[in-house]
């Protein structure tokens, strides 16, 4: 349970980086062309809300970033680069720097902040 709950921070404090300006109306896709297990959906739109205030117009935002970050991003990216979020945040000494230092990392984690900075256009 403590490792899913970094992985839901890791996967936040990156949400909560890419939504902090304005309000938006949830703009579901009508055909998503990446499906993410539901649970996964509601773990990033709970760590969202977490990280920025509990109202009704950031879960619509928050709803429709990672709709958007579905539409562009794999799921098996998606859950790689949350994995390193949290392998990052958990203080591993050795193991925690090859999940800030590696090429790999680098390259999954510029990939979700791509989905994010598109999220951040579509859901304003």
């Amino acid at each position: 349970m403590k490792r899913q709950a970094m992985r839901v921070l890791g996967v936040a404090f990156v949400a909560g980086a890419a939504l902090l300006a304005g309000s938006a109306e949830a703009q579901q896709p009508a055909h998503p062309k990446y499906d993410y297990p539901t649970a996964a959906r509601a773990d990033y739109v709970i760590g969202c809300l977490a990280a920025n205030g509990m109202n009704r117009a950031l879960l619509d935002k928050c709803a429709c970033a990672i709709d958007t970050i579905a539409n562009i991003l794999p799921y098996k990216d998606y859950e790689k680069a949350a994995t390193i979020l949290s392998m990052r945040q958990g203080g591993l000494g050795m193991r925690g720097t090859l999940f800030r230092n590696s090429t790999v990392a680098q390259d999954e984690m510029r990939k979700l902040r791509a989905a994010q900075a598109q999220a951040t256009l579509h859901c304003q």
